[in-house]
């Protein structure tokens, strides 16, 4: 947990800009560098407004539609810095040439101004798929694919700039589960071919942009693509591993494991799409999650006693291995769950889970410096050590970081 963990001497000025000498100033953190996101599916509606082209269409990949903003934002804004919005084609552009372009800008703008980074998902994927594409020809469902990409990109950047840039490539040519435009296209074009194309288009777009490659089979199969992506010189930002864990929490000894396998590329890991179910768990023997439907999945005490012991674990695991640089849940709360499964940190009532504390004694409890006071030296400098992230001594920004051991700080004078 070191490796998080930085000190830097502050030398504290008076407007004046003198050292201010032996006074008292409140040392606070304001953002950790590391992204603990979630999804802010919410937030899309409950933000940018109701959708009349998607009235009455389940999507069922998390979010709810008639909870509370206020209530809401306080909790989600109470643990998370990173936010994952929907860029789904199906749902996004169920008309073809009408996108839901008003609504994700005015949640994007909304989260940014609360200091919350964005990341787009996912810029190619063969499920969720509007139906238009369908019976279109190959050159025709790419240039469109082509277009996309960079309507999304250029047109979020300042607001949005990370995305998935393509998503489950490794089983996108063989999907057989649906019709979709998409897979017809990785079949003939050859999953590199893909990936090269959502990352060039993008790239072209936000030359700034970071670009994940994500998927769910965290097998040699996807080991085996991302060689191949690298070795066909194709540049990716960031590897983007999914741990649904509905059938229960694979341990440390397995995540560390995996994570090793993956940190060989010298990329940083995002652990993109992250659950633990605080109810029954799904069987062993599902092999794709989307085959276990149930009308109804109750939290239960003893799960969620579970999920909060489970997701402590599982963070410090992932916050302890170095090349982890985000980490993103899946779902704030109960209400509009994936799958319908309760994986919340929020009961579908709106009352926290022992899972939310838990999660908030870690990232807002023991990885967080709260207002501190601290006494300037004779010289006007003090050292501040703390988890790498954004800081304000007497309101003045700072930053703790690997990079910088020291900085000079301009501030209203504050006696005591």
């Amino acid at each position: 947990m070191q490796h998080r963990i930085g000190e830097i001497t502050l030398t504290v000025l008076g407007p004046d800009h003198r050292p201010l000498a032996d006074r008292v100033v409140t040392v606070e953190q304001r953002r950790h560098a590391f992204a603990f996101g979630n999804i802010g599916f919410d937030f899309v509606h409950l933000v940018g407004g109701p959708n009349p082209a998607e009235e009455g269409r389940e999507q069922n990949f998390g979010g709810a539609t008639d909870i509370d903003l206020d209530q809401f934002a306080r909790d989600w804004l109470g643990l998370f810095n990173t936010a994952t919005l929907p860029f789904y084609w199906g749902s996004y552009e169920p008309t073809r040439g009408a996108p839901d372009t008003a609504r994700l800008l005015r949640t994007a703008r909304w989260l940014t101004e609360r200091g919350v980074v964005v990341k787009g998902h996912p810029l190619v994927w063969h499920t969720v798929q509007p139906r238009w594409l369908l019976g279109l020809e190959l050159d025709e469902v790419e240039r469109l694919l082509r277009e996309r990409i960079r309507h999304l990109v250029d047109g979020f950047a300042g607001l949005i700039d990370t995305w998935d840039a393509i998503n489950e490539a490794v089983i996108m040519p063989v999907f057989a589960n649906g019709d979709n435009a998409v897979t017809p296209l990785a079949r003939a074009r050859g999953r590199i071919a893909m990936v090269r194309l959502a990352f060039e288009q993008a790239r072209a777009a936000n030359p700034g942009a970071t670009l994940v490659l994500n998927d769910f089979d965290l097998s040699s199969a996807y080991e085996c693509l991302i060689e191949g992506v690298l070795e066909a010189g194709i540049p990716i930002d960031a590897i983007g591993l999914q741990t649904h864990m509905h059938k229960g929490y694979r341990g440390e000894e397995y995540m560390n494991a995996m994570l090793d396998r993956f940190a060989r590329y010298g990329l940083p890991l995002h652990l993109t799409e992250s659950t633990l179910v605080s109810g029954h768990l799904m069987p062993r023997d599902i092999e794709d999650l989307n085959d276990y439907q149930v009308p109804d999945w109750p939290t239960t005490p003893e799960g969620e006693a579970r999920q909060a012991d489970e997701i402590v674990r599982h963070y410090r695991s992932l916050v302890a291995h170095p090349a982890v640089q985000a980490i993103n849940y899946w779902g704030l709360t109960d209400r509009g769950s994936w799958l319908g499964a309760p994986v919340g940190l929020i009961r579908a009532d709106g009352t926290r889970k022992p899972s939310y504390d838990a999660l908030s004694a870690l990232i807002k409890g023991e990885w967080w410096l709260p207002p501190t006071e601290q006494r300037t030296g004779a010289d006007g400098t003090l050292t501040v050590r703390g988890f790498h992230g954004d800081y304000a001594v007497a309101g003045a920004p700072f930053r703790i970081g690997p990079e910088q051991q020291s900085t000079t700080v301009t501030v209203d004078p504050v006696a005591r």
